[in-house]
């Protein structure tokens, strides 16, 4: 398999207790791992004991720890899928520590998301999210994978019940997070990306 497969980093958002985040990632990472142009790197939020800490505060060490290994991740990351609910009409406040804590990560880089949920299929996050990845200098991208009544969605072995449909759907945003990641990547070796905003 080529060396320059396109590094992609898909994070789920959702921290809580009996969350369907793994379900609907562990599926999406399936169908990208199909694809001979794409490494996935799958990363739990879970796993980052960043809690409720700002990032204007010192961490405790354990929390600093956990950005140091995380941070090297989503550095070495071409393209990003944000997989992620929807919690009082945004989106998951761990999503947003771990977001807040970086920034150059982000830049000149491509966020796709998977969102799932109710009715709204976690929409309304993933708008949020559009405005904090354009302040991050990130590309989003017009299509997204949305599950409604998600809980309805899945089988058993979480599988989607609808299995073509969903591979459809995930196709079309791989296909263009793909394009944007390669895209941005030839730009950044020609013309190294310089964020004008000193917002941090």
């Amino acid at each position: 398999m080529s060396d320059n497969r396109l590094r992609l980093a898909v994070l789920i958002g959702s921290i809580r207790d009996g969350r369907v985040g793994p379900t609907v990632a562990n599926w999406f990472v399936g169908e990208a791992e199909r694809r001979d142009d794409i490494l996935v790197d799958l990363i739990d939020l879970a796993d980052v004991p960043i809690g409720s800490a700002a990032p204007t505060m010192a961490p405790p060490p354990e929390v600093l720890a956990a950005l140091r290994e995380l941070t090297p991740r989503l550095d070495a990351a071409d393209a990003f899928v944000v997989v992620t609910p929807e919690y009082n009409h945004s989106y998951p406040a761990g999503l947003k520590n771990v977001i807040d804590w970086h920034n150059t990560q982000f830049h000149a880089k491509p966020v796709a998301f998977v969102s799932y949920g109710g009715m709204s299929a976690g929409l309304r996050a993933v708008e949020h999210l559009r405005a904090v990845f354009a302040e991050l200098h990130a590309v989003t991208t017009r299509d997204t994978v949305s599950f409604h009544n998600v809980w309805e969605t899945f089988d058993g072995d979480g599988r989607p019940k609808e299995p073509q449909r969903s591979a459809a759907a995930a196709k079309i945003v791989l296909d263009q997070v793909t394009w944007w990641a390669q895209a941005l990547k030839n730009a950044r070796t020609t013309s190294p990306y310089q964020a004008l905003s000193t917002t941090r």
